[in-house]
């Protein structure tokens, strides 16, 4: 996270697979190699988010996303300390609620994306979110490249995030194995899981998802499904099995292709948008 804060984004550290201790690890570790803001991501549910909305406070972090979750609990936690409070919705109701709340932006994230995930596309939910609330939005889900960013811009959005293309960088510490997984991956070989349990999520097709797919075919029982999904995370991301870990990734694994430096995505990401938004400019010119 620190090399896409020091390379001009706002690296936002992923902290869902974290316990509390091991999550001020991972902060402080941050701090030791950038002076820049970043950001971390957590899930409300999470069963130790009293303890880790202590750590975000007490290590003073600039902001935090989060979702799957009431955003009131965390906005009413982390404003007064002056933490900027950005929720990802995946609902443009939900969006208003959240900016109800005292939301200081919102990121809308389309089915597209990796991770939990709702039911409506980025195209649909960008413009509408854009009409209905004021503070700033940030489009998530289905971006990977300039051409992305441009489009999101255009439907209205002031930002972007982009979680899948940034697992393939050099300085992510994703095992090889889990980032090749993903490279060869097409937009058709993802798949989403855990509706029984409430929690949909899109991750890549594999022994994991396609076990826990046929789980929910045959019925089986929340809590046991939820029980075979714990740490399957950890068992991607960290561990680097990925086929018998959750490797949560979106739609835009097809458009993957190399690994580059943070420095080098961010630079390709920004001049590609420029390019394409030149090129819109000019075409309707000429109309």
């Amino acid at each position: 996270m620190a090399a896409v804060s020091n390379a001009g984004g706002l690296g936002i550290l992923g902290g869902t697979i974290y316990t509390p201790d091991v999550l001020r690890e991972q902060i402080q570790k941050i701090r030791e190699n950038t002076d820049k803001p970043f950001g971390v991501n957590f899930l409300a549910r999470s069963p130790f988010i009293d303890q880790v909305l202590e750590v975000i406070k007490e290590e003073k972090v600039k902001m935090v996303t989060y979702g799957v979750g009431n955003p009131e609990k965390i906005i009413r936690a982390c404003k007064p300390h002056g933490i900027k409070c950005i929720p990802v919705i995946p609902q443009v109701r939900l969006a208003v609620q959240a900016e109800k709340d005292g939301a200081d932006a919102i990121i809308i994230s389309g089915m597209e994306a990796g991770g939990h995930v709702g039911k409506l596309t980025s195209m649909i939910l960008i413009p509408q979110t854009v009409d209905r609330v004021k503070v700033p939005v940030v489009a998530a889900g289905g971006i990977a490249d300039g051409r992305g960013m441009a489009a999101a811009f255009l439907l209205g959005a002031e930002g972007i995030q982009m979680g899948t293309r940034f697992i393939c960088v050099e300085e992510c510490p994703v095992p090889l194995s889990t980032k090749q997984f993903i490279l060869k991956a097409q937009a058709e070989d993802t798949i989403v899981t855990g509706n029984i349990t409430g929690m949909p999520v899109r991750c890549l097709r594999n022994r994991m998802s396609e076990t826990f797919a046929k789980m929910e075919m045959e019925k089986k029982d929340p809590l046991e499904m939820a029980m075979f999904g714990s740490g399957k995370m950890y068992k991607a991301f960290v561990e680097g099995d990925p086929e018998e870990g959750s490797v949560m990734a979106g739609q835009i694994v097809g458009l993957l292709e190399d690994i580059p430096t943070c420095q080098e995505l961010i630079e390709r990401t920004m001049r590609e948008a420029e390019e394409v938004l030149a090129k819109t400019t000019l075409r309707f010119k000429h109309q």
